[in-house]
Order: structure tokens, then C-alpha cells, then sequence
């Protein structure tokens, strides 16, 4: 017995201590209390108020909802306060508090990433939910798209298609369109209707005097 009055007599200690705090806090008139509402718009019944609660600073102060959403955080001291709201199916974002000495409060929105950013909110505090809370990720399902945008589907299929389909389109042409074709395809296979390229470089650079000495040769003739 007297080692068990040992362990707990410190702990009544430290539990009579905080409460004379708080007590003299609140007759000084040091304390604060901070007040909002919170409201899910998606939600047409009230079943997620019982749900709810709002904490302070991870849970150092916890408020629970009144029947219309709004909470009372009593006995905060001077300082600055970050204000959650917490449910199991809705998200909300997160407000930070600051209160003066002289109980002044100032509302802005938390930014871990620029937090000289002050961005201000209006006071008493009002909550909305942003979306429904996601715990778990939706798995992904094979489709025949994701076979048929493969890259080397794609390079095995679009020449043997180019191949199906030019024929038939080929065919199905008008009889004038595909001699038209053939001749220009006969042209290009035709090499002695294309210019030799010796004969091209020579005449650009002699400047066509060889072309010129000729002909007057042959009326000299």
C-alpha cells in the first residue's frame, strides 16, 4: 500500500496543481475562449455532429458541437493557437488563432509551406468541409486501351494496317486518279527522262560557255 500511495500521491499533486492554475487564470481574467461553427454542406442530416470534435494544437483543448455546429473552447492563456476540426468522414482545413494579451483575436489560414504568408479569416471561426475523407485508393483495372497505346503494339500494328488498307483504298479510286498515279510513279522510275547531274554541275559552273562554243560551231558549220 504505501508503494502505491508513493506512485500516485505525485500524480494528485501535479492534478491539483493544474486545476489552482487554471483556477487563478480564470479569476485574473488571463483566459480566453475561443468560438466558431462548423458546417457540413453536403450533409443533409445531422448525424456527423456527434461525430465531431474540434481540438487545438493536436488535442491540448477539445471542444465538442452543439445541436446548430457551434463549439466554445474555454481557458485558452494568450498565444497563438492552430484550430482543427476532426471527423471521420469529412475533411476540413485547418485555422490558426492568434490572441493578444488583451484578449484581440485574429483568424488566418494555415500555410506550413510560407508561414510569413497571412492570409485573414473571419472571426468567430466558420468551418466547411472541403471533401469526403478517402482512406483508400481505387485499384486500377486492365483495359484494352492501356494493350492498344502500347508503344511497340503501335509500331507492330500501324504497318501492317497502312498495308491492309492502301490496296483497298487504291482499288476503290477512280480509273483517272490511278493513271494519273501510275504515271507519276512511272516518272519517277523513268531515269533517262531525269537530267544527268554531271552534266547539271558542269553548266552551273562553266556558266553554259561549253552550250554556247557549240552551238556556234555547228552554225559556223
Amino acid at each position: 500500500m504505501n508503494r502505491y500511495n508513493s506512485r500516485i500521491f505525485p500524480v494528485f499533486l501535479l492534478f491539483i496543481s493544474k486545476v489552482l492554475t487554471e483556477i487563478v487564470e480564470s479569476e485574473t481574467g488571463d483566459v480566453f475562449k475561443i468560438e466558431g461553427r462548423v458546417e457540413v454542406v453536403s450533409a443533409t442530416e445531422k448525424d456527423w455532429i456527434a461525430n465531431t470534435q474540434v481540438v487545438v494544437d493536436g488535442g491540448d483543448y477539445v471542444a465538442h458541437l452543439r445541436g446548430d455546429g457551434s463549439f466554445v473552447l474555454n481557458g485558452l492563456p494568450s498565444g497563438t493557437y492552430v484550430v482543427e476540426v476532426l471527423n471521420p468522414t469529412y475533411l476540413f482545413e485547418a485555422t490558426r488563432v492568434d490572441i493578444t494579451s488583451k484578449g484581440k483575436m485574429r483568424a488566418r489560414r494555415v500555410n506550413y509551406l510560407q508561414p510569413s504568408v497571412v492570409k485573414t479569416m473571419h472571426y468567430p471561426l466558420e468551418f466547411r468541409d472541403r471533401r469526403k475523407a478517402n482512406y483508400f485508393q481505387k485499384r486500377e483495372q486492365w483495359k484494352i486501351t492501356d494493350f492498344l497505346m502500347n508503344p511497340m503494339v503501335l509500331t507492330m500494328v500501324l504497318p501492317l494496317v497502312l498495308i491492309m488498307i492502301l490496296p483497298k483504298m487504291m482499288n476503290a479510286a477512280d480509273p483517272e486518279a490511278q493513271k494519273e498515279m501510275q504515271s507519276q510513279m512511272k516518272a519517277l522510275n523513268d531515269k533517262s527522262s531525269l537530267p544527268d547531274m554531271s552534266e547539271m554541275l558542269a553548266g552551273w559552273l562553266g556558266g553554259g560557255s561549253s552550250s554556247k562554243s557549240g552551238s556556234k560551231q555547228k552554225q559556223r558549220r
